[in-house]
């Protein structure tokens, strides 16, 4: 802006010789005034490290008074105890040898016990001679840098303890997984070893007729409800029974161990099939529907004897269970009609009924648990193997052994996966097509 009546040029030159005299001005401190009030400490020793000068910034960070320093004290003397020891030892040693050191981290004794962290550079001044007449030292406040560093090191420590909880942790959890793992298989042997208690180790051999038989678990970690077995009557009369228990887990496995053995016993004292049964459903239902628990499960039981002509009559009645396959040696395959049978168990004095059968040689009679119909299949596992797909099989192997039913029977489930999802037992009887050694008969 130009004053009323001026040169605009001439105010321009005065407003730019007033900001360079005052910038002049700026610069007329002078060096003792620098030296003394430097951002930073300055300090001149003799060749012994007596202080023979030193400036006021440094007096201010240590809080002494300028007469109590200089000529009266050496630079180790405003040292800590092990700054004093690292400057004896290695400090002055390198600086008579080197004649100059920079960035010597270091801590200075302050007044009231406080400590200074520095960084200390030196260097020796000689005289013409090459004589060295005194040191120079700068000192610079580290307070900050030393802050940071200590900073950084909790940080590293509180990392390096993270990383060591976060092991720590990360070992317990494998620990914890190993022992789980062990847990697991020690439970499934336990488990794997009462199931083996619930149905026979072994069918046993009976004259003139083929036996195989096939149990699916599905869970190692569950007991399963099936069960069969394969027992002699005496005079050539053999029993049979293959069942399903409601449940799952330990209160099967004892509802299990009760049918099979109620089926036993029970058979020995009349093993007509229908009184068989009607003795279990009465010991099933008094041990749990008439005290308000009631358990119950499907069954079929039957007969085996022999014909004069080595054929195999069966009798059979069924509690609620899916029929029997029976499988002809002339490639026909149909199931054996059980009406009127009803969940064992469920109601007081239940009914069955017998149905009946004969197997020439090359038949052979299946007998099997719902895991196998009830199997899921498909690429979306939403359909059901179901009856019309094993009566198809059935017909596919009607001329096949017994051993040759189950384990083509055992090849299928497999292709059915995680569709399998639930225990399945199989039990095939046969009258083989070639008979060998002597007839089986009823003595």
């Amino acid at each position: 802006m130009c004053r009323p009546g001026g040169d605009p040029e001439q105010v321009g030159s005065g407003d730019a010789g007033s900001e360079d005299a005052a910038f002049a001005a700026l610069l007329e401190d002078s060096a003792e005034d620098l030296y003394d009030s430097a951002p930073c400490g300055y300090l001149s020793t003799l060749m012994d490290g007596t202080i023979a000068k030193i400036n006021t910034t440094l007096l201010k960070w240590l809080g002494l008074e300028r007469e109590e320093v200089v000529g009266a004290a050496r630079f180790a003397d405003l040292l800590t105890v092990g700054g004093k020891l690292y400057h004896e030892t290695h400090f002055a040693p390198l600086l008579r040898m080197q004649g100059e050191l920079r960035g010597i981290a270091l801590e200075m004794k302050a007044v009231g016990g406080r400590r200074l962290p520095v960084l200390v550079s030196s260097v020796v001044k000689h005289g013409s001679g090459g004589d060295p007449l005194l040191i120079r030292t700068t000192v610079f406040d580290a307070s900050d840098r030393r802050a940071y560093e200590q900073e950084l090191l909790r940080r590293s420590k509180e990392a390096e303890q993270a990383r060591a909880e976060a092991d720590r942790a990360r070992a317990q959890a494998e620990e914890a997984r190993l022992q789980a793992e062990a847990d697991r298989a020690r439970l499934a042997d336990a488990l794997a070893a009462l199931q083996q208690s619930l149905v026979p180790s072994a069918l046993p051999a009976v004259p003139g007729l083929e036996t195989a038989v096939h149990y699916h678990t599905a869970s190692p970690d569950r007991l399963g409800g099936d069960f069969y077995d394969l027992f002699s009557l005496g005079d050539g009369r053999w029993a049979f029974f293959l069942g399903d228990v409601c449940g799952k887990g330990p209160q099967a496995a004892s509802l299990t161990s009760l049918t099979r053995y109620t089926l036993r016993a029970a058979a020995l004292h009349d093993p007509e099939p229908t009184a068989v049964l009607s003795v279990l459903d009465t010991v099933l239902h008094d041990r749990y529907a008439a005290g308000g628990d009631p358990r119950y499960c499907t069954v079929i039981f039957g007969t085996v004897t022999f014909t004069e002509r080595g054929e195999a009559a069966v009798r059979l009645a069924s509690g609620g269970h899916p029929p029997a396959l029976v499988m002809r040696a002339d490639g026909q395959a149909d199931y054996l009609p059980t009406p009127g049978g009803v969940l064992v168990g469920i109601v007081p004095a239940a009914t069955f009924t017998i149905a009946q059968t004969t197997l020439a040689p090359g038949d052979t009679l299946l007998l099997y648990t719902d895991g196998l119909t009830e199997a899921r299949t498909g690429p979306t596992r939403q359909s059901l193997f179901g009856d019309e797909a094993l009566l198809a099989f059935g017909r596919g192997h009607a001329s096949t052994s017994a051993p040759e039913v189950i384990s083509a029977l055992t090849g299928l489930m497999e292709g059915f996966g995680d569709g399998l999802d639930d225990d399945t037992a199989l039990l095939a009887l046969g009258v083989p097509r070639h008979p060998s050694g002597p007839r089986p008969g009823n003595e």
